[in-house]
């Protein structure tokens, strides 16, 4: 996702919500297979990933590799593992944290807006 603004800030915020678009299609994805034969869930990480790159003092998406993951949920009598209730929490919670990285984004482009308004 490209916010238009080349600064460490924004491509941070960027970042995130990318990998919060990936985690909310992964999540999507195991919900529409909750009854799907030997399907097995997945869950994306890229929190560490932006972690470590914000450590190493990488401001930009490359540094960042999202990861998904397998779950560790028991597999059902169908061979299937996905647990509907923890699927619907995650959404949620990766739905609130999208929201909060939006606020953010608004509230950068917000104080950019008034910093070029006093020139």
């Amino acid at each position: 996702m490209s916010l238009g603004m080349p600064d460490a800030v924004t491509s941070v915020l960027a970042t995130a919500l990318d990998g919060l678009a990936n985690r909310q299609n992964v999540i999507a994805d195991n919900i529409a297979n909750v009854d799907t034969p030997n399907f097995r869930a997945t869950s994306v990480d890229f929190e560490s990933s932006l972690a470590a790159a914000l450590q190493r003092g990488e401001m930009s998406a490359s540094g960042v590799a999202p990861v998904e993951r397998p779950s560790n949920a028991p597999v059902g009598e169908n061979g299937n593992n996905v647990d509907l209730r923890q699927e619907s929490l995650s959404a949620v919670q990766t739905q609130f944290q999208y929201q909060m990285m939006t606020r953010a984004v608004s509230d950068r482009f917000a104080l950019v807006t008034t910093a070029a308004g006093a020139f």
